[in-house]
């Protein structure tokens, strides 16, 4: 049986664009039916698309990715996945935007041992910029507040523990259905706030 080769792209929001990861990977010989997409946060692996792909990847197959903070942001899962696909699964993984990072290249034990430590440099450096991420958020917070900006219409103002509860929703300790419940308000006008919030404090992943 033929090896297979499986694409992956994730961003972090729905609004996020996935066009440079796409089209990266189509240039890189991929299939768009074998491309796996996930629209979410990077914290953990825990997510649909990639889920499904794990599943479905065989001894022998290589996942391409466009860049490591793709793969995730979180440094110790990045390099616990790094293992399970590379040692349990025995897959190939393929980081485009750092051919150092190739394992279909890099099988003698010198170039296994470059790829680690280029993997650990770049995973920590993902977790930094995530962690960057969220003081970025923190401080575009407390100046909009200093501007006197508040969340959310009028009509249904937002908790001011709305940043806290935000957080707790993106790391998955509260459902959305508690988060619209603590805001008082629908799922659509929440979805509505989260963008706004988004949007305010100029986040990005």
């Amino acid at each position: 049986m033929n090896n297979k080769v499986y694409g992956y792209i994730r961003v972090s929001t729905q609004e996020q664009n996935i066009e440079r990861q796409m089209i990266a990977l189509l240039d890189a010989g991929m299939d768009t039916k074998d491309i796996y997409i996930d629209k979410q946060s990077g914290k953990n692996f825990k997510r649909p698309a990639y889920v499904r792909m794990m599943r479905r990847v065989r001894e022998g197959d290589l996942i391409i990715v466009k860049s490591i903070d793709r793969l995730g942001r979180n440094y110790q899962e990045i390099m616990e996945q790094w293992r399970v696909i590379t040692k349990e699964k025995k897959v190939d993984i393929r980081i485009l935007d750092m051919p150092l990072l190739d394992t279909t290249r890099t099988k003698d034990l010198l170039g296994t041992f470059i790829s680690d430590v280029v993997l650990q440099l770049l995973s920590f450096v993902a977790e930094n910029e995530r962690n960057n991420i969220r003081q970025r958020q923190a401080e575009g917070i407390a100046a909009a507040k200093a501007r006197g900006i508040r969340f959310g219409k009028p009509k249904i103002p937002m908790p001011d523990n709305f940043q806290e509860l935000y957080q707790q929703w993106e790391m998955d300790y509260i459902s959305t259905e508690d988060f619209a419940a603590l805001c008082h308000v629908g799922r659509s006008t929440l979805y509505k706030r989260i963008r706004e919030y988004r949007e305010l404090i100029h986040f990005e992943d």
